[in-house]
């Protein structure tokens, strides 16, 4: 396997560790931006930047060199108010032309509708119930996807809208899907987006990941 290097977004984050584990257990490079650099055991092959997507960093400096972007950003508490996700790659996108990036995948919640299409009533009804109170992050991600979408086509993305459950055991393989969506552990979302963001048949493609049957 090529080794490459990751620039990981939300790397202490439920899937965020778990991707990080994963990518360097293969003997790639990553580089996480984090907030709390301590959250982070010290590895060979991981790059820490101290830094938060809210602050006036650098943005060409964190892309140089990677390979692929992954970002699994979440902050009920801040994108209650304000699109930060979206402010953050509107930022990023240009940086990743200039650096020569094309790779990146976001994961968005599966309760984000993708660009130009509406939620199925189930998950519609589900968004507006049990998780309202993250409706600040549903429109912070529907902002980015339908950014992506518009103005990033050159860029090689996808987006994951995941159903993401708990920090428990793997429950089995996830695949994409465009109609079905598992509630699936962050060990597993995290071994979805690895394998993901490194297909070249999920660019563009704005899906949902559910468990293979056996």
């Amino acid at each position: 396997m090529t080794k490459s290097t990751f620039l990981v977004l939300g790397a202490t984050g439920g899937t965020g560790k778990h991707f990080v584990s994963k990518a360097l257990a293969d003997g790639h490079r990553v580089r996480a931006l984090v907030r709390t650099p301590r959250k982070l055991t010290d590895a060979e092959n991981l790059e820490v930047v101290k830094g938060s997507i809210t602050d006036a960093i650098d943005t060409d400096a964190l892309v140089a060199g990677v390979d692929f972007i992954v970002s699994m950003l979440g902050d009920k508490t801040l994108q209650k108010t304000d699109k930060i996700n979206l402010a953050f790659v509107e930022r990023l996108v240009p940086s990743m032309r200039r650096q020569g990036v094309k790779r990146f995948l976001y994961q968005a919640g599966g309760f984000s509708r993708a660009s130009g299409q509406r939620l199925s009533p189930v998950l519609w009804v589900l968004r507006n119930t049990i998780a309202r109170s993250f409706e600040g992050q549903h429109r912070d991600n529907e902002a980015v996807i339908e950014y992506l979408a518009t103005q990033g086509m050159d860029i090689e993305w996808s987006v994951h809208r995941a159903g993401i459950g708990g920090d428990g055991p793997s429950k089995g393989s996830l695949e994409r899907s465009k109609a079905k969506i598992s509630i699936a552990s962050h060990k597993d979302c995290a071994a979805y987006n690895y394998r993901t963001v490194m297909d070249a048949s999920a660019i563009h493609t704005c899906d949902f990941s559910a468990y293979t049957r056996t």
